[in-house]
C-alpha cells in the first residue's frame, strides 16, 4: 500500500505483524502511538515495537494489537 504522507513501516511479517524498530534510551508514548497509527491504517492485527538500546531485549519490547470493533483510547501524555 502506498501512502502519500510519509508513513514508513519498518518490517511487515507475513501480512499479520508490524515490527517497528527503535534504538532509543527508552520507549515513549509517541513510539506506541506511531505503531497504533500503522495498525489503524493497515488494519493488520498486531505490532511489535522493539527497542534495541537496552541491556536485556525483553525490556525493550511492546506488543500492540488492533481490534476494529473497539476504538483505541487517546494516547497517554506524559509531561516531564
Amino acid at each position: 500500500m502506498h501512502l502519500e504522507c510519509g508513513y514508513r513501516l519498518d518490517v511487515v511479517v507475513g501480512s499479520c505483524l508490524i515490527v517497528e524498530v527503535k534504538a532509543v534510551e527508552r520507549l515513549l508514548p509517541v513510539h506506541e502511538a506511531q505503531a497504533l497509527t500503522y495498525l489503524r491504517l493497515t488494519r493488520l492485527p498486531a505490532a511489535l515495537v522493539v527497542n534495541f538500546n537496552v541491556a536485556v531485549l525483553r525490556h525493550g519490547l511492546r506488543r500492540l494489537s488492533y481490534n476494529p470493533n473497539h476504538p483505541f483510547p487517546p494516547p497517554r501524555l506524559h509531561v516531564t
